[in-house]
């Protein structure tokens, strides 16, 4: 092959791999910013995410501290917007049925209570952050009577579709064994009750305007005059489908005791608010 054949043939070569290396590096380069884009794309929408579920908890715990400040005070009333979460916020006034009974293992054996009580829930949009199982407010008991426990339950659960941030109320129980009577002790026990069934049922997305009032409190009351010496009553609740109780030492004599048992029922309404 001649000297001149083979320099041309030698600088073809060397011209055509510039090229060549120049579009191998433009498509090494396009892959580093694809990748890059999606990576902060994913965490621009993760932060995202989380702005929102922490949005919607703060929204939901403000909700039950607005619902709690006017309990007890008939006709008093407050308003709320629920910010715009990406979710939905749905109200469920013929839901959550709560069954009260009591029993002392002797001669009484009573249902008390058995209605719906309402809960709300706001669905979050599709999240990695949020946890589910996490009480917010409250625990998984479903009736309390420690004095500092609150009647809310306020928890991320698992729904049908997306995961949910659930606000309902269980009962609080106190106690008190106040004078004689007949020769027996007086036992006097209330049960406090949050009821949201007289609330419009609403299911909406975006920013949701709410009223929300001390429609009435009622109450309701048991008198047992018992001739034995009952040692506890035993009072039990299943709420939502979930069960649990509380034990109440009741004073007694020889002669026996006498168990007054109060339900004091506080109805609270909400309704979307029309400014």
């Amino acid at each position: 092959m001649p000297k001149t054949f083979k320099r041309e043939l030698l600088l073809s070569k060397r011209a055509l791999s510039i090229p060549v290396t120049f579009l191998t590096l433009f498509a090494a380069t396009l892959g580093i910013i694809s990748v890059t884009y999606y990576f902060a794309i994913e965490q621009v929408n993760s932060r995202s995410g989380m702005l929102k579920v922490a949005t919607a908890r703060q929204d939901m715990l403000a909700l039950n501290e607005n619902i709690l400040q006017i309990i007890g005070q008939t006709g008093s009333a407050r308003t709320f917007e629920v910010s715009d979460s990406g979710g939905r916020i749905n109200i469920q006034p013929v839901s959550n049925i709560l069954t009260l009974s009591i029993n002392d293992g002797e001669e009484i054996e009573y249902t008390i209570f058995n209605e719906t009580v309402g809960q709300i829930i706001y669905a979050l949009p599709f999240s990695e952050t949020a946890d589910t199982g996490v009480f917010l407010k409250g625990d998984s008991r479903t009736i309390v009577s420690q004095s500092g426990a609150t009647m809310a339950q306020l928890a991320i659960t698992r729904g049908k579709q997306n995961t949910e941030i659930l606000l309902r109320y269980r009962p609080k129980v106190s106690y008190v064994a106040t004078g004689v009577e007949n020769a027996k002790p007086i036992n006097n026990i209330r049960i406090y009750i949050i009821n949201l069934n007289a609330s419009e049922s609403i299911e909406l997305y975006g920013k949701v305007p709410l009223r929300i009032s001390c429609s009435a409190t009622a109450a309701k009351a048991f008198t047992y005059e018992l001739s034995y010496e009952p040692e506890t009553l035993i009072i039990n609740s299943i709420l939502g489908g979930e069960s649990g109780s509380v034990s109440i030492p009741i004073a007694n004599t020889t002669s026996g005791a006498i168990i007054n048992i109060e339900l004091v029922i506080c109805d609270i309404t909400i309704q979307r608010w029309v400014r």
